[in-house]
């Protein structure tokens, strides 16, 4: 069926150029190559889709023009959590720190009943803005005056108490020493 003219359709083509919608563009474009004379299986393969695809989309052009070629999402599936509780999680997380994977895991099973794969549950956790991170306690070998030391050190190495026009002609080196 020929719903718009050449012109309304090259429009269309415009338009959802403009809107970034790529793949209307490409089924208007197929149906473009309808109009220009190539039957179903050549126009197909000019925007590189399969038979069964063409038919597809012949017929949702037929039953409703652009609005029928429009891709269609359904939104996928639901959330585990719904927004209230994903919030209420991480406000919990935050108040009582510090947590293991496993005891996060166990708190979200314990209190909604819901699973997470380990990976997923640290990509949403990082969407929330919040990390993993271990805590460090200090080093017991570390030296009470271990600032001063590495100061005294750079000093050295920086060649303290030379003449100033040395200190910039020679290249500076920074490293750690034992």
């Amino acid at each position: 069926m020929r719903h718009l003219s050449e012109k309304g359709l090259d429009q269309a083509i415009e338009e959802a150029q403009e809107a970034d919608e790529a793949r209307l563009v490409r089924r208007l474009c197929f149906i473009k190559n309808l109009y220009q004379g190539d039957t179903r299986e050549q126009a197909g393969r000019r925007v590189g889709i399969s038979r069964s695809t063409t038919r597809r989309w012949a017929l949702a052009w037929n039953d409703g023009s652009v609005e029928g070629l429009c891709p269609r999402f359904g939104g996928g599936r639901p959330p585990k959590l719904t927004p209230q509780q994903w919030e209420e999680l991480c406000e919990i997380f935050e108040e009582d720190q510090p947590w293991t994977p496993k005891q996060i895991h166990a708190l979200i099973e314990d209190r909604y009943n819901v699973t997470y794969h380990p990976a997923h549950l640290s990509r949403k956790l990082r969407e929330a803005g919040m990390n993993y991170a271990k805590p460090r306690p200090m080093d017991p070998r570390r030296p009470d005056d271990a600032d001063e030391i590495l100061a005294d050190r750079l000093g050295q190495a920086l060649g303290e108490g030379t003449h100033k026009e040395e200190v910039e002609d020679e290249p500076v080196v920074l490293g750690f020493f034992r």
